[in-house]
């Protein structure tokens, strides 16, 4: 606008030897009272301070005057009105600026200030110099604040005091002082010239809004003070804070060309507050799909409710991104679990409920449950307090009747649960630093595709990432690192978990995790597990080893492949199943454990890589393969390296289906298990039944179910040296244990077989 460059003359009213027909004594309105018709009022030509001035006797308690011209009000601009005043005799009054302030409408603006400070003379001709400054905008200096409704206004002064004075006024000078309040650089507007005011009170929605309007490629200062704005506001200018700014719960800040998280914290002035209003932003606005913090550290005092950003939304489907920065749970009692106990009633008629419960309104969505015949990792994912029920993530073994459940709500530093849908949701780059007081990651009830990438999750007090429905459909964790805060204790002292997933199709890539309980608790399906190092691990001698993976679900369908499964194995429980017992289905199937490296070290030989542990009777195996891994044992040796946990039902050895166990390398194993189990048979003997013993090399002590090759290695003689070739056939399931087989002749005969014998059907 070049505010410098408008001259005085556009401001200033006319002056008293123009006539005193153009000054009122009252408002400066059409059809206020003229001075020219006056008698209090006359026109001194020879002053010898003024030259021509106004003469004017106060006989009112307020003696008003004010020029009939109107002079603008121009956004961004700041006047100077003065004048000199003596007394010539009589009392001494007050002085002050004063005026009217008019819309183009021509109402009156009333709720602006509209008069200066005041000045009382003390001697008779004393030149008393009378001003006042008014603008839009509350800044030092600033007398008459107007903010950007008024258009115009009637200028002039105000006698107040006594009355009898005679006064005598110099003509008014209005100047332009725009000068005064702009910023070294032109390209940054004051927000306060479009009438914000910082006091934390005021509303400044409408002043924000219009100082953006006007800003045409202009930062906004935002001054000392705190605005308050009373509702969500989008912004398009960028901004620079000197002061901050205060808002609803609710109410988004929407920087459009300004989204970066250094400008949210001079916006509020305090980190954690920051990152939950640039959150907001992001999912409120279309205008970028990334937060990135900066490589900031953000301590943070209490769990991040996410869904309350927008918290008018149960759901979120857009893909948004935090990236490039650290959470660091500061320590206090927020980070403390809630533990509810609660009588309740279980029925595997409907798996996922509890019933009847007796202190239901207590009892948190996403809290652990435990009971008896409680699997591992189930969490409710909703309650009915009307009803007294309880939603669950999964469903109990064998939980039937009527028990106390424990409820324990944990707290974690990103918590998602709100949402009852989100999906395409990504961190990046973001370190999650929970002291070992707060948790890492709650995952909303519903979703897919929640995506992890390069983030480290450090000393988790109990787990790193859980879910507790459905918001893990799909998830991406990719080249991540759970830190424990559990190193010094022994393996089955730990209670800490890395993360947990209900829902199917998880990819684990790439990721490391140390010395927790276990890595991972999978109940899905579909999972592909790829290039991990999880390391379970302590100092102890002939030490307990537990899960670092654990599929609870029987036709699990997943791949295990070049992880390094380092002092912990692989547990595959049902222990999700309302009815665990086998009925119809597939039972335990669809494994690929290939191309991995499996280590221990200090344990004793009882300690096994691959575990299988069925909740119910007649559970059968079908489709594993476990080919082309390295198993290795350090400082002592191993029994083998696959075993089933009997401690609640053993497998039907009868219902093998399609066993894959070769490629293998075994170091300070024991028996070395395949399938199919290659063998030479060495009968020295001339017999007609020949007893072929597997030693417990087929996979899970198996019974010998099937055989795929059977040929001489040399000639097959009778016991006075005559060759025979004859065939043989052979008796499966043959011994006490049912893992051997027998080959049986016409003939007493001796000789060298090889064979290879299969566990499976």
């Amino acid at each position: 606008m070049g505010l410098g460059m408008i001259e005085a003359a556009r401001f200033t009213p006319p002056t008293f030897a123009e006539g005193l027909k153009n000054w009122s004594s009252g408002d400066g309105v059409a059809g206020d009272h003229r001075y020219d018709l006056s008698s209090d009022a006359s026109l001194v030509t020879g002053d010898s301070d003024f030259g021509v001035c106004l003469e004017l006797r106060k006989s009112i308690e307020v003696q008003k005057l004010r020029s009939f011209t109107q002079t603008p009000i121009l956004k961004e601009t700041y006047l100077r009105i003065r004048c000199r005043v003596k007394v010539v005799s009589g009392h001494f009054p007050g002085v002050r600026i004063a005026g009217w302030a008019g819309a183009a409408s021509g109402a009156h603006i009333a709720q602006v200030t509209q008069i200066g400070p005041s000045v009382v003379p003390t001697d008779y001709s004393q030149l008393l110099n009378v001003s006042a400054i008014i603008g839009p905008g509350l800044r030092d200096g600033v007398d008459m604040v107007w903010g950007t409704d008024p258009d115009y206004g009637h200028f002039g002064l105000d006698l107040t005091g006594q009355n009898g004075g005679i006064i005598r006024i110099e003509s008014l000078q209005i100047e332009d002082v725009s000068a005064l309040f702009m910023l070294h650089s032109t390209n940054i507007l004051d927000i306060r010239d479009y009438g914000a005011i910082g006091d934390g009170e005021t509303p400044n929605y409408d002043a924000f809004t219009a100082a953006d309007d006007a800003a045409a490629g202009r930062r906004l200062l935002v001054p000392e003070g705190q605005f308050y704005i009373e509702k969500g506001l989008t912004l398009r200018s960028k901004l620079l804070f000197r002061g901050t700014v205060k808002l609803p719960v609710s109410a988004p800040f929407v920087l459009q060309n300004n989204f970066d998280f250094t400008t949210y914290i001079d916006a509020f002035d305090e980190e954690e507050l920051a990152f939950k209003k640039a959150f907001q932003a992001l999912l409120n606005s279309g205008d970028h799909d990334a937060l990135d913090l900066g490589g900031r550290t953000i301590g943070v005092n209490a769990p991040i409710d996410l869904q309350e950003a927008v918290s008018t939304r149960q759901g979120y489907a857009v893909r948004r991104v935090i990236r490039n920065g650290e959470l660091y749970a500061r320590r206090n009692t927020a980070w403390e679990k809630d533990i509810v106990i609660s009588r309740g009633t279980y029925s595997p008629s409907d798996p996922k409920k509890l019933r009847n419960l007796n202190n239901s309104a207590n009892i948190q969505a996403g809290s652990l449950v435990e009971g008896n015949g409680v699997g591992r990792e189930i969490y409710v994912t909703s309650v009915d307090i009307n009803t007294s029920e309880a939603t669950l993530s999964e469903a109990l073994y064998d939980a039937e009747g009527t028990q106390d459940f424990t409820f324990t709500r944990f707290k974690y530093m990103l918590d998602f649960s709100g949402f009852d849908q989100l999906q395409k949701f990504m961190l990046q780059n973001v370190n999650l630093k929970c002291n070992s007081i707060a948790n890492g990651i709650m995952l909303a009830r519903a979703g897919d595709t929640f995506h992890i990438a390069d983030c480290v999750i450090t000393k988790p007090r109990y787990r790193g990432l859980t879910s507790t429905g459905w918001g893990c459909q799909g998830m991406l964790i990719d080249r991540c690192h759970f830190i424990t805060a559990e190193s010094l204790l022994a393996a089955q002292d730990r209670v800490s978990i890395a993360l947990n997933a209900n829902a199917n199709d998880i990819k684990l890539r790439d990721n490391r995790a140390s010395r927790f309980r276990h890595f991972a608790i999978l109940s899905g399906s579909n999972n592909i597990i790829s290039g991990n190092h999880f390391y379970q691990g302590d100092e102890r001698s002939n030490g307990i080893r537990l899960a670092g993976i654990a599929p609870t679900q029987t036709n699990t369908t997943s791949t295990i492949t070049g992880n390094y499964v380092d002092n912990c194995f692989i547990e595959w429980t049902n222990e999700h199943d309302a009815k665990p017992d086998y009925t119809t289905g597939f039972g335990f199937s669809a494994l690929t454990i290939s191309d991995n490296i499996f280590l221990c070290s200090n344990v004793a030989p009882s300690f096994s890589f691959l575990v299988l542990k069925p909740y119910g009777q007649r559970h059968g195996l079908s489709d594993l393969s476990v080919n082309g891994n390295n198993f290795r044992a350090i400082n002592g040796s191993i029994d083998r390296i696959e075993a089933v946990d009997t401690s609640l039902s053993d497998l039907d050895r009868e219902r093998f289906f399609q066993i894959q166990f070769h490629g293998n390398n075994f170091n300070n194993i024991t028996t070395q298990s395949a399938n199919p189990l290659r063998l030479t048979h060495h009968q020295n003997s001339a017999a007609t039944l020949w007893t072929i013993d597997t030693a417990q090399r087929l996979p899970f002590q198996a019974q010998c179910l099937d055989a795929d090759t059977l040929i001489a290695k040399s000639p097959i003689l009778t016991p006075s040296g005559a060759r025979r070739h004859a065939l043989p056939y052979i008796e499966l399931q043959y011994g006490s244990d049912k893992d051997q087989a027998a080959i049986v002749w016409p003939e007493a005969v001796k000789g060298k077989l090889g064979l290879q014998l299969r566990c499976d059907r």
